[in-house]
C-alpha cells in the first residue's frame, strides 16, 4: 500500500536539504569561519558564540509558545528570515557590538529551529507520514552538511579565508530559499480550516503547567535525554576516546564520522521505512535503537580492554560505528515521531520545546561529564552510557501504556489499547 504524501512535501524537503548545505558551510569552521568573516580574536569570538548560545537555550520555551499561537509553518518562515539575515550581515559586524548582536539573533533562531521544524512535521502529517518525513528529514541533513563542508572547502582552496565571505553570503541565500520553498506546504489545520469555523471558538492553549502535569510525556523526555547523551558521544567522547586511551591515529575519527554521514546520508530512508512498513510500535523501535545504541557502546569497553593493534582496532571501530549508525537510524524517526505525536495539538510547541531541552541538555553536560570520567578510566564513560541507554529502552516500554494510542502507533490500532485517551485534550 502506497503511503499518502504530504501536500508540498518536496517543497518541505528540497528546503531542509538547502539549508543543510547552509548549515554545513560553517559547523564544522565555526571559530574560524566567524573569525575571518569579522576580523575579531578566537577569544572574543569564542566567548560570543558560547553566551549566545546560552542565550537561546533560555529563548526555546518562547519559540515553543510561539508555535502554539501563530503556527509553525509562520514562526518557521520567521526563523528562516532571521537566520538569512544573519549571515548577511555577519561580513559587516566587525565591531564587537555589533558581532554580538547579530550572533545573539542567529543564535535564538538556531536553537529554536529544531522544535519549530519537529512542530511543523506535527503541523503537516499525521500517522506513518510523520515516521517517514522524520527519516528523509534526517537524511537530508546528513547529506546536506556534508555537501556543505565540500562546498566551502572548494571556495577555500579557490579564494583562501577571503572566501569566507562568499559562504556567508552563500548561506544567507541558502536560508531564504529554504524559507521560500518551506512557504508552500500547507498545513493540515489549514486545510482543515472550514470545519473548524464552523464549531465553537477553540478554547486557549494551555501553558507550560500542562506539560509539567503530563507525567508520561516528562518521562519520554528523560527517557530521550539518556539517549541523547549517546548521541553526543560520537562527536564529544570517540575522538578523545581514540587519542588518549587508545593511542590511535586522529585520521581514524575521520573515518569514523565520515562513515557514520555516508550510512545515514544513503540507508536513513531505506532502514526507516523497513522498520515502518514491519508495523513495530513506536516505543518499540526506538527502544531496539537504544539498545543497539548499548551494544555499539559495550563494544568500546571491550576495545579499550583488548587494546589490539592498529589493524584490528580499525576493523574493529569501524564494526562500532556501523552499530551505532544503525542504532540511531531506527531510533531517530521513531523517536522523533513518538514525541511529536504524543504532544496534544493545541500546546504542540510547548511540549515539543521541553522535549528538545532534553538534547540542548544532554550537549551541554557531555564535554564536563565524559571528560570527567575518561580521567578516571577510558571505560568508564562508555560504562555509563551503556547504563544510560538500556535505561532508556527499558523506560520506553514501560511508557508504552500510558502514551496516547496514536502516538505509539504510526497506524491508528484496531481497538484503542487501554490506557490514555486517544486523543487527550490540552488541559
Amino acid at each position: 500500500m502506497k503511503e499518502a504524501r504530504v501536500e508540498g512535501e518536496r517543497s518541505l524537503l528540497f528546503g531542509i536539504g538547502i539549508s543543510a548545505v547552509g548549515i554545513g558551510m560553517y559547523v564544522p569552521f565555526s571559530l574560524v569561519f566567524f573569525h575571518h568573516v569579522t576580523g575579531l580574536s578566537f577569544t572574543l569570538v569564542g566567548l560570543v558564540l558560547t553566551v549566545t548560545g546560552v542565550a537561546g537555550l533560555v529563548f526555546m520555551p518562547l519559540a515553543g509558545t510561539a508555535v502554539d499561537r501563530f503556527g509553525a509553518k509562520k514562526v518557521n518562515l520567521v526563523l528562516y528570515g532571521i537566520r538569512a539575515a544573519g549571515f548577511a550581515l555577519y561580513p559587516f559586524a566587525g565591531s564587537l557590538p555589533a558581532f554580538a548582536a547579530v550572533a545573539l539573533v542567529t543564535a535564538l533562531a538556531d536553537r529554536s529551529f529544531g522544535v519549530v521544524q519537529q512542530s511543523l512535521i506535527g503541523e503537516v502529517a499525521q500517522g506513518s507520514a510523520r515516521d517517514r518525513l522524520q527519516a528523509s528529514t534526517r537524511a537530508l541533513q546528513n547529506a546536506g552538511m556534508g555537501a556543505g563542508a565540500l562546498l566551502v572547502s572548494g571556495v577555500l582552496a579557490l579564494w583562501g579565508t577571503g572566501g569566507f565571505t562568499y559562504t556567508a553570503w552563500g548561506n544567507a541565500l541558502a536560508f531564504a530559499l529554504a524559507g521560500l520553498l518551506v512557504s508552500r506546504v500547507r498545513p493540515l489545520r489549514a486545510a482543515n480550516a472550514a470545519p473548524l469555523a464552523a464549531g465553537p471558538a477553540r478554547q486557549a492553549p494551555a501553558g507550560y503547567r500542562t506539560v509539567l502535569r503530563d507525567r508520561p510525556f516528562l518521562g519520554l523526555t528523560a527517557a530521550n535525554f539518556l539517549t541523547a547523551l549517546g548521541y553526543a558521544a560520537l562527536s564529544v567522547l570517540f575522538p578523545l576516546y581514540l587519542s588518549t586511551w587508545l593511542a590511535a591515529p586522529d585520521s581514524l575519527t575521520g573515518a569514523a564520522f565520515t562513515l557514520n554521514t555516508a550510512l545515514c546520508a544513503g540507508a536513513g530512508v531505506l532502514i526507516a521505512g523497513r522498520v515502518r512498513r514491519s508495523g513495530a510500535r513506536r516505543t518499540r523501535s526506538a527502544a531496539l535503537g537504544a539498545v543497539l545504541f548499548a551494544a555499539a557502546f559495550a563494544g568500546q569497553i571491550v576495545l579499550g580492554t583488548l587494546r589490539p593493534g592498529q589493524s584490528a582496532t580499525l576493523v574493529a571501530l569501524l564494526a562500532i560505528v556501523v552499530v551505532y549508525t544503525l542504532g540511531e537510524l531506527v531510533h531517530s524517526p521513531s523517536g522523533g515521531a513518538l514525541s511529536v505525536s504524543a504532544a496534544p495539538e493545541a500546546v504542540r510547541g510547548r511540549y515539543l520545546a521541553t522535549y528538545q531541552l532534553s538534547y540542548s541538555l544532554a550537549t551541554a553536560l557531555a564535554p564536563a561529564l565524559f571528560t570527567a570520567l575518561l580521567s578516571v578510566d577510558g571505560r568508564l564513560p562508555w560504562a555509563v552510557l551503556t547504563v544510560a541507554a538500556l535505561g532508556a529502552a527499558l523506560a520506553l516500554l514501560r511508557l508504552e501504556r500510558h502514551l496516547p494510542a496514536q502516538a505509539v502507533h504510526p497506524e491508528p490500532p484496531a481497538a484503542v489499547t487501554p490506557g490514555r485517551p486517544l486523543a487527550p485534550t490540552a488541559a
